[in-house]
């Protein structure tokens, strides 16, 4: 009930105050007109004040990589990437962007969206995005830093995995255990592709075919990224004092699904430099062209209609959580993903 009162004293303070606006707004004669921005609201933080007036802006990209809307608001990863992309687009301060990335990858689409997002604001605004790897940069956490202007890795980072996995459960054996027979009426032939529920017996080399052909035309694609995204960057870096990596010859042997150290990604040409976080830094500075710069984040905003939505929600089952030092990745049968084969159980 305190919480109650509190919310609604809170709801009629804004009504107050966007009433007075309007108020003031009519009587000095100004036409109102209120919209409302399409995606999620941010707010602008300093992470790191060097009294400057440039600034470069750094997009986190933690855990799995999802289309699913993150905790506490309707937005998934993509979408709020994207509207911190948009921000440093309209902030003229803005020189350069930072890509901090420790993500084992994640799901295709997702990780695409992210990745042309990236693309496409390099391309309008000519401001350098910088990838920084941490502790893990793998699969999809590399296919959305293969467009960046420069890619910096510690030597012990983890990342390669250039792969496509798809994965799928069959439990028919234990249906026949206790006893159940599935029932199925298709339109189709292969309507039931991927079903757990049919003997494995029954999978046609067809259909084999089929799943191994949409594997092959991701896997194509991911390829073709890495391939366009390190040869502009080297193309663009090459004028500089200190130029990129260029991919070796035969890069695409160990594009395999293998793991690869930040050393060995370096000598194949797959990340342009060895260092941390401070080293992107003064990399983003540097070919930027400012010499000092601000550091600041752009961080989702909650405002009372995401409070009242939270409070309203509910939910019909328990969940118990068990903590086991990380959060598991939630892999859907029958989905394309980038993912490091290191968090496929």
């Amino acid at each position: 009930m305190i919480v109650a009162i509190i919310l609604f004293v809170l709801f009629g303070i804004s009504m107050l105050f966007n009433l007075g606006n309007v108020a003031g707004n009519v009587f000095h004669g100004k036409s109102v007109r209120y919209t409302r921005t399409v995606g999620p609201r941010l707010d602008e933080v300093l992470y790191e004040d060097n009294d400057a007036a440039n600034k470069i802006a750094i997009i986190e990209v933690g855990g799995i990589i999802s289309g699913q809307a993150l905790d506490g608001g309707g937005f998934s990863l993509a979408d709020v990437i994207k509207a911190q992309l948009r921000r440093a687009e309209e902030d003229d301060r803005v020189k350069a962007v930072l890509l901090k990335v420790d993500s084992p990858g994640g799901e295709v689409l997702a990780s695409d969206e992210i990745y042309r997002a990236i693309k496409d604001f390099q391309s309008r605004n000519h401001k350098p995005v910088i990838a920084s790897m941490g502790s893990l940069a793998a699969s999809g956490g590399y296919y959305i830093s293969a467009p960046c202007r420069w890619i910096v890795a510690n030597e012990m980072t983890l990342t390669g995995s250039i792969g496509v996995i798809m994965s799928s459960w069959n439990y028919r054996g234990l249906m026949d255990k206790v006893g159940v027979v599935p029932q199925v009426f298709k339109s189709g032939k292969f309507k039931d592709m991927m079903s757990g529920s049919r003997e494995p017996d029954s999978i046609s080399p067809e259909e084999k075919a089929m799943v191994q052909a949409l594997i092959d035309e991701t896997f194509g694609r991911f390829k073709h990224i890495v391939q366009e995204g390190r040869s502009s960057a080297y193309d663009q870096n090459k004028d500089s004092k200190e130029k990129g990596q260029a991919l070796s010859d035969d890069w695409q042997s160990y594009a395999d699904g293998r793991v690869l150290s930040g050393s060995e990604a370096l000598k194949l040409g797959f990340v342009d430099e060895l260092g941390n976080f401070d080293d992107a830094v003064t990399r983003a500075k540097r070919i930027a062209g400012v010499s000092r710069a601000n550091l600041v984040l752009y961080q989702q905003r909650f405002d009372l209609s995401d409070m009242f939505r939270i409070f309203g929600k509910t939910d019909s089952s328990a969940k118990i959580k068990v903590d086991l030092g990380m959060d598991a990745p939630k892999i859907q049968a029958g989905k394309l993903y980038f993912l490091s084969p290191t968090f496929v159980h």
